[in-house]
């Protein structure tokens, strides 16, 4: 049995789709850290909020949606909160907390995308920095998309309103820039690990 030929790309699996599967890994990956670590806190935040939605007869907002804007908060993604005059204001959840565990959650996108980009760059088999970084950047083809879904499916509808990571920040910034810009750093690291 002859090993298949690498430089052929007919046997070795494409840079870009080991990207998106790197890059999907780390968005959902980076949810179920926020879940885990976060349920507890915004679960105890939000009986106050339910508890009167239930008595009005409204539906209470779920944990993992909450869980949701805690994440994309994390990206710097602010959550669009509607105001009771109309209109509505951006609020980062992790920025005015108190510090603690929650703060971490800005530094876990970029680990997580970083770790990705080294894995996309290794999955190509790039051997030179700026082939690693177009490989690692290439991450942005998993996180994208799930960035998009993600904005629409942490969105709670309150009255006229919802409340919801701001649409244009979590297209451009949490799935657009972050992926490319970390996956980059990751995949020009891979070219020099491997030396």
């Amino acid at each position: 049995m002859s090993v298949p030929d690498r430089t052929s790309g007919t046997s070795a699996p494409s840079g870009v789709g080991g990207g998106a599967a790197a890059g999907a890994a780390a968005y959902v990956l980076g949810y179920l850290f926020a879940y885990l670590t976060q349920r507890s806190a915004v679960e105890s935040q939000l009986e106050g909020f339910n508890f009167f939605a239930d008595l009005f007869g409204g539906d209470p907002i779920p944990t993992w949606k909450a869980i949701g804007w805690v994440f994309y908060n994390g990206h710097f993604v602010d959550t669009q909160v509607p105001s009771l005059v109309g209109g509505s204001q951006l609020t980062n959840l992790i920025s005015q907390a108190d510090g603690g565990s929650l703060t971490l959650l800005f530094v876990v996108p970029p680990v997580l995308l970083t770790l990705a980009g080294l894995a996309a760059g290794r999955i190509a088999g790039a051997t030179e920095p700026v082939d690693g970084a177009k490989a690692g950047a290439s991450v942005l083809v998993g996180y994208l998309p799930l960035a998009v879904i993600g904005a629409f499916l942490f969105r709670y509808s309150v009255g006229d309103g919802a409340v919801a990571p701001d649409l244009v920040t979590a297209v451009l910034l949490a799935g657009a820039v972050y992926p490319a810009a970390f996956g980059a750093v990751g995949g020009a690291g891979a070219t020099l690990l491997s030396d």
